[in-house]
């Protein structure tokens, strides 16, 4: 029997680059600090780096379909310039109420990508910096980790009182949760 493997799910906007509501040109597409060397690291320890991303903006008329390639083409590109790579983009171009089964917080996603990949999800992390991927996280009993980067600080400051569960930490950065995720898989 093949051994599953583990990944990173993260989410894009607010988490990988700066939150600028929909992303609806390339030149408005920034990394946010140290993210090119959070995901290396991920990298370099064999762990697949998983992008999900709710986009419906194109549902809404905000931005074409293509426009979501060409955003993730340039965050390729950006990240590749500092030896870094994405194995899987996910993205759901629907509108809320299309009640489709690849919008987060259904787990939709998660399926297709264990099957696509060989997934232990109960072994696999979620990194946002919204608390409703923290709580589709644990729809398949993956690990969820609060970014204050992007809506997270609002989040944590503000709505934490509303918050239905908890995530398993809570870090200021994507940086400082792949040094958490590193240490509780015991890797130096």
């Amino acid at each position: 029997m093949v051994k599953k493997r583990i990944a990173v799910f993260l989410d894009r906007d607010g988490t990988i680059n700066e939150e600028m509501g929909y992303l609806n040109h390339p030149d408005r597409f920034f990394l946010l600090p140290h993210v090119a060397e959070a995901i290396k690291r991920l990298n370099q320890n064999n762990i697949l780096v998983i992008v999900t991303t709710n986009q419906s903006g194109v549902a809404r008329g905000f931005f074409p379909m293509e426009m979501i390639g060409i955003i993730n083409k340039k965050m390729g590109k950006l990240l590749l310039e500092k030896g870094a790579h994405l194995d899987k983009i996910y993205f759901c171009p629907h509108h809320p109420e299309d009640n489709c089964s690849c919008r987060k917080p259904k787990t939709g996603i998660f399926e297709q990508a264990a099957k696509d990949f060989n997934l232990d999800l109960k072994n696999c992390y979620v990194v946002s910096d919204r608390i409703k991927d923290i709580e589709w996280a644990h729809r398949v009993q993956a690990k969820g980790i609060l970014v204050l980067t992007g809506y997270g600080k609002g989040e944590y400051e503000y709505m934490r009182h509303t918050w239905k569960e908890e995530p398993e930490y809570i870090v200021p950065s994507l940086y400082e949760a792949v040094e958490w995720i590193l240490k509780e898989l015991s890797i130096p």
